[in-house]
């Protein structure tokens, strides 16, 4: 659905992508990962047609690059950036994005609606988006990304800044959406969505591609060993183990175990351990 082949953009002396290439399939939740700077939004930005690379070529299915307006109409984003119109209601803010993308008359006013009952805001779709909450704020971001039903959605941090609620509202209607065979390409700083949502994940760092999987096996991969971590009278002893299970069995049998637990790798251990656990400000 989407191929990306030896993409690289430099913005002055800084180098956003160096040479990324990936491709993801049709109907796939594809994870786009990385610490701050490492070249996800530009590359959701260039998949889009919003920037151009310096060099390297995007291809949208078997229609060609996003540079092309037919094109262009195949795909949704919902940007970090909020892009709605804060003075207009929901309602106009939907029709708005829905003429750009070419709909009209009783077209444009049912997938209007849908999309609006789809995010849960009809009761509130007279309201000016000003007035929104940041979680309906983010929700009508998605409405405006998915009114004329794309082929492949680009949803970048779609749930920063959003409460547990319409959180987890948001990842809901992520999943209906792939189960209605639309391609998703999801980049986040939570690993527990992706984690959760994603078929595959890419971890890209400096606009390079480390790693990319399922995430059982950039797990296996990447994720390091299992830790049993005892707590003996409040002092805290961490015991890094490939077997926990056998290694608690030998704890057990040599004195006895009273507080521990066991913390086994997960996506946030192997995107540390592939970008490093340095702060990225």
């Amino acid at each position: 659905m989407v191929k990306l082949s030896g993409l690289r953009k430099r913005f002055g002396e800084t180098i956003a992508l160096d040479g990324l290439s990936l491709s993801i399939e049709p109907g796939e939740i594809f994870g786009l990962l990385g610490p701050n700077g490492a070249g996800k939004s530009t590359a959701v930005n260039i998949c889009c047609g919003l920037l151009h690379p310096d060099a390297g070529v995007v291809r949208i299915a078997d229609a060609g690059p996003p540079t092309d307006c037919a094109v262009r109409r195949m795909i949704g984003v919902a940007p970090q950036e909020l892009a709605l119109y804060q003075e207009f209601t929901g309602v106009e803010n939907v029709l708005l994005f829905g003429r750009l993308f070419g709909l009209s008359g009783e077209t444009l006013h049912r997938r209007m609606h849908e999309a609006l009952e789809f995010v849960g805001l009809v009761d509130r779709r007279g309201d000016c988006a000003g007035v929104y909450s940041g979680g309906m704020k983010r929700r009508l971001n998605l409405a405006i990304a998915i009114v004329h039903q794309p082929r492949l959605l680009l949803l970048d941090e779609p749930t920063v800044g959003v409460d547990p609620q319409s959180r987890n509202a948001i990842l809901d209607r992520v999943i209906e959406l792939k189960r209605r065979g639309v391609t998703i390409v999801y980049t986040t700083h939570y690993m527990e969505e992706a984690q959760k949502l994603c078929d595959r994940v890419a971890i890209v760092d400096h606009g390079r591609l480390l790693a990319v999987d399922t995430t059982e096996r950039l797990i296996a991969q990447h994720g390091g060993k299992s830790a049993i971590v005892i707590d003996d009278n409040g002092v805290s002893r961490r015991i890094e183990t490939d077997d926990p299970m056998a290694e608690l069995t030998r704890l057990n049998r040599d004195g006895g175990l009273q507080n521990f637990r066991v913390e086994r790798p997960n996506l946030e251990s192997v995107f540390l351990n592939l970008t490093g656990h340095k702060l990225r400000d």
